[in-house]
């Protein structure tokens, strides 16, 4: 063969070998970024499995938070029933009937403090009946002239209201000043 023969022959096995070089470079990247992407499906797969596992626990504890709330306020009513349930029984063997209703007065006192105290504990308090009307928390039923009384001061209150935090939970009703 001739030289130039050869040097085309050379220069063409050249050219395959680097494309084969190339061809293999390209397969070898290839198959890299198709374990990456199998090893990344696997991993979107775990983590959603872990987000929906989470959000059904959260899910779970919501329903239970929500469900037993009130275990706490009920677990400080039971002494004031308890209270109650001993004012009716210490009266039971009473015959005086003044020392009767001494006794019952006594025991319902008692648990009218024990019931507010309970209900403060949860943020529950009663409508101040010395600050000024405020139709917010009071609801005025009627309204009077009064000589003792600037106006826009309650008079009288007819039912108390109450607040949990700040917000009313039963307004007052009452009588105004006017």
């Amino acid at each position: 063969m001739s030289k130039q023969n050869n040097e085309e022959l050379e220069a063409v096995d050249m050219d395959t070998q680097e494309a084969e070089a190339e061809a293999e470079a390209v397969e070898n990247e290839f198959d890299l970024l198709q374990a990456e992407l199998i090893e990344l499906k696997d991993k979107y797969a775990r983590v959603h499995a872990d987000f929906d596992n989470i959000k059904k626990r959260l899910e779970r504890e919501k329903y239970t938070a929500v469900e037993y709330s009130n275990e706490k306020f009920a677990k400080d009513m039971i002494p004031v029933m308890d209270a109650l349930q001993m004012a009716l029984t210490s009266t039971a063997t009473v015959t005086d009937p003044q020392e009767h209703l001494n006794k019952l007065s006594e025991g319902i006192e008692l648990t009218i403090k024990q019931f507010t105290t309970s209900l403060e504990k949860h943020g529950v308090t009663m409508v101040s009946h010395d600050e000024p009307f405020d139709p917010n928390i009071h609801n005025a039923v009627q309204v009077v002239d009064s000589e003792d009384v600037e106006s826009g001061q309650i008079v009288q209150t007819f039912q108390t209201g109450y607040k949990y935090k700040n917000r009313p939970l039963r307004e007052a009703m009452v009588i105004v000043a006017k």
